[in-house]
């Protein structure tokens, strides 16, 4: 059983929430792209985590959890973040960590590359709002096959070294001649290999035989992505998206199945719209300044990995629509819920406005950033839902709300999350 958790929006959206639920049902989770330039909050009896690049499943000791070859892995932040998880008691280990020896190393001077850069286009205006992780400088040197990947770790002969040796001449032309940046030592990146070498060897195998095997013999493995479909390297809003391909239906191929087919998609989608980071973002104009604020502040809407405050707006049925399609969602889980029990009255971006005609299509490139949005209103249920346990004990108002919201983006809404809390979900 191969199921696929996914965003539909910009990120955000819940998934790590909803991943640390469904894992109960589940053998082993999947991270299968993206590195440690997301967050995934997860609060359990435990306390509240964020994770950058751990899938959520860690947190459940029965759960074997896999760090796919589509990642890219910054060493120094995943050791930090293997020791976080182990003084709040949560145990890592080769038992239930593995680690494909195909996925990338995001390097020293792929963080230091992304700052400057973003630094550089911040003078004109012209920043992608980068997290200033690395990634997009890992996952470039990846295509033009100028870094390393976890399984050299396994055998730190002199070919890796002329490989790194090579890699750091050719990259220093860029940091310091371009940037003016110091250039980077091979000793001292050679040391830091060593290091994690020592650390990580016992983690990294062929996860790709370890998940083909377990498919074979019936485990139930979930796939964990990270961002959104609007944030998708080929189907988002290009170029402010990731670097990496989010949608569900490249999770066997970042996993390392490449062979095996998806059995179930759940796309994971806000009760409003929230986004971090540069780029088109129709939603935001449906809402007046005055009215996000009290959305940011009810909705707790800061990023995760960045700290940054995110853009917020009224739900997006165009983007979440196009969003479900690009996941192939089989259902849905709807998070956040409880956030809109304040409002009276909740607006929902039904459609946009583009060269004057309104349009039910998610369009891209400059129609995009034109699109002003057509606002609908529906009455809101002001009261606290956080307590609710099922479908039932919803006022009617938030029910409707669900239910215009399934038939808007053309998906069954199976989960409705109405808290934070393990627990605080519906299953209808």
């Amino acid at each position: 059983m191969l199921t696929a958790i996914t965003g539909i929006n910009w990120g955000d959206e819940g998934k790590g929430r909803m991943v640390d639920l469904l894992s109960q049902d589940y053998d082993i989770v999947v991270r299968y792209q993206g590195g440690n330039n997301a967050g995934h909050t997860v609060v359990n009896p435990r306390g509240k985590f964020v994770l950058n690049l751990l899938p959520s499943g860690i947190l459940r000791p029965e759960v074997v959890c896999v760090m796919g070859g589509g990642m890219v892995i910054d060493l120094l932040h995943l050791e930090r973040e293997m020791a976080a998880l182990r003084e709040k008691g949560v145990a890592v280990s080769p038992s239930n960590l593995k680690i494909s020896d195909r996925a990338t190393l995001c390097m020293p001077h792929h963080v230091l590359e992304d700052g400057l850069e973003e630094e550089r286009l911040a003078k004109t205006g012209a920043q992608f709002g980068s997290t200033r992780r690395g990634i997009a400088y890992a996952y470039g040197d990846k295509y033009m096959k100028k870094t390393l990947r976890m399984g050299d770790l396994l055998h730190l002969d002199e070919s890796v070294r002329q490989r790194l040796e090579t890699i750091l001449e050719w990259k220093n032309l860029t940091l310091a001649g371009v940037y003016g940046a110091k250039p980077f030592s091979l000793e001292e990146a050679w040391k830091g290999l060593e290091h994690f070498a020592g650390l990580l060897g016992g983690y990294i195998c062929d996860t790709g035989d370890y998940l083909a095997a377990a498919d074979d013999a019936g485990r139930r493995i979930l796939f964990e992505a990270q961002l959104g479909a609007l944030r998708d390297i080929d189907f988002g809003i290009y170029p402010f998206t990731s670097s990496s391909n989010v949608i569900g239906a490249y999770a066997p191929i970042g996993a390392g199945i490449p062979g095996r087919r998806l059995d179930k998609s759940i796309g994971i989608m806000k009760a409003y719209s929230s986004c971090v980071g540069e780029g088109p973002f129709a939603a935001e104009l449906a809402m007046p300044e005055e009215e996000q604020d009290k959305l940011r502040a009810a909705g707790h809407e800061f990023g995760a990995a960045t700290g940054r405050p995110r853009r917020v707006g009224p739900f997006d049925v165009v983007a979440s629509r196009y969003g479900v399609a690009c996941q192939g969602a089989d259902e849905l889980a709807l998070t956040l819920l409880d956030v809109l029990d304040y409002m009276e009255h909740i607006p929902v971006v039904e459609k946009y406005l583009v060269d004057g005609k309104e349009t039910a299509r998610f369009p891209m490139g400059g129609a995009l950033a034109a699109a002003r949005p057509v606002v609908k209103t529906l009455p809101g249920w002001q009261c606290d839902i956080s307590a609710c346990r099922s479908w039932e004990e919803l006022p009617g108002a938030a029910q409707e709300y669900v239910l215009y919201l399934e038939k808007a983006v053309g998906c069954r809404i199976a989960y409705i999350s109405v808290g934070p809390d393990r627990d605080a979900c519906i299953r209808r």
